[in-house]
C-alpha cells in the first residue's frame, strides 16, 4: 500500500513539466515568508532585554496575569 502511494507520487512528479517550475516558485515564496520577513518584522525583543530564560519567563507570566 505505501509502495503504491510512493510510486504514484514519484511518477507524477517525475512527469511534470510546468509543475516543477511552480513548486520552485512556491518554495522560494515560503522561504521569503518564513526566513526573510521574520528577520525584519518579528524581532526577538525579549532576548534583547533579558539575559536568561527565567527572566524572560517571569516577564511573560507577569504580563499575562496582570491586567
Amino acid at each position: 500500500m505505501i509502495g503504491k502511494v510512493f510510486r504514484f507520487y514519484y511518477n507524477g512528479f517525475r512527469s511534470m513539466t510546468w509543475g516543477r517550475k511552480l513548486w520552485r516558485i512556491i518554495l522560494i515564496k515560503l522561504f521569503i515568508m518564513f526566513a526573510v520577513l521574520r528577520l525584519f518584522f518579528f524581532p526577538d525583543l525579549l532576548k534583547r532585554d533579558f539575559s536568561s530564560d527565567e527572566e524572560r519567563g517571569n516577564y511573560v507570566l507577569e504580563q499575562l496575569t496582570n491586567p
